[in-house]
């Protein structure tokens, strides 16, 4: 099968998650940015089968609406119909009052009409709307992650050891550290992307957006650490550090 290039594969972002997620265990395995990564991979997994969903269409609705949509055209072609068979007889007002009341039904069916057409796009953006709350959450909880990790603090950034304890860690652990955490904001808006691109409500592409632009700024601070660490000398000096790693891990 040919690999197309003009969208994003779900598939191919669990897979880069999924790669991700082996090089942060080989390097802290118990540090909690494993376990944020792991429920990351859980809702990419989810992400097209609720994609698949939210663009699947509501036949109920659509059918609701084709029947009121007939029985206004019917309405309209009845009102025509008397409109051009009246005549000035005593019965002239009792037909008004009978064209004027279906006329009042057909004005009720085209405003139902219009509720029902909006129904299914305002159903479709909430549970789009919900998906993209859920991944914007696990944004923030990255950006806590790497908070903490401040190379200009006074005190040693740390990671979690199997004893439920806390060790420092090297620069160059830092800086691996920090690079997981812009990479996995890079594919969490990556997930959010993927509603973008299949369901073209201007809202979603808008939050979407949102995202995008707020796993982007978190980065560039993320990397601005990583310069910081660079500039103290950490790749040189804590090389040794990681020396047993396979290269692809570092």
């Amino acid at each position: 099968m040919t690999r197309s290039y003009r969208a994003l594969d779900p598939a191919q972002v669990v897979e880069t998650l999924e790669k991700l997620e082996l090089r942060i265990a080989a390097r802290f395995p118990d540090a909690g940015l494993r376990r944020v990564c792991r429920t990351l991979i859980d809702v990419a997994k989810q992400t097209s089968r609720r994609i698949d969903a939210v663009a699947r269409p509501n036949w109920t609705l659509r059918g609701l609406l084709l029947a009121m949509a007939a029985a206004a055209i019917m309405i309209s072609v009845y009102l025509a119909s008397q409109a051009a068979t009246l005549k000035g007889t005593d019965e002239w007002s009792e037909t008004v009052q009978g064209l004027d009341a279906l006329l009042n039904l057909l004005v009720l069916l085209g405003g139902g009409a219009f509720f029902v057409s909006t129904l299914e796009t305002r159903w479709k953006r909430g549970r789009a709307l919900t998906a993209l709350h859920e991944l914007r959450s696990i944004v923030h909880v990255i950006d806590m992650h790497q908070l903490a990790k401040d190379p200009s603090s006074d005190k040693d950034a740390t990671v979690g050891t199997p004893d439920g304890g806390q060790r420092p860690m090297t620069r160059f652990e830092l800086m691996r550290y920090l690079d997981y955490c812009s990479e996995m904001l890079s594919l969490t808006a990556k997930c959010s992307a993927l509603y973008a691109e299949r369901l073209s409500d201007s809202v979603i592409v808008d939050t979407v957006g949102d995202i995008e632009r707020l796993t982007s700024e978190l980065s560039n601070k993320i990397w601005q650490k990583i310069t910081i660490v660079e500039s103290l000398g950490g790749r040189d000096a804590d090389r040794s550090a990681v020396s047993y790693l396979p290269k692809a891990q570092v």
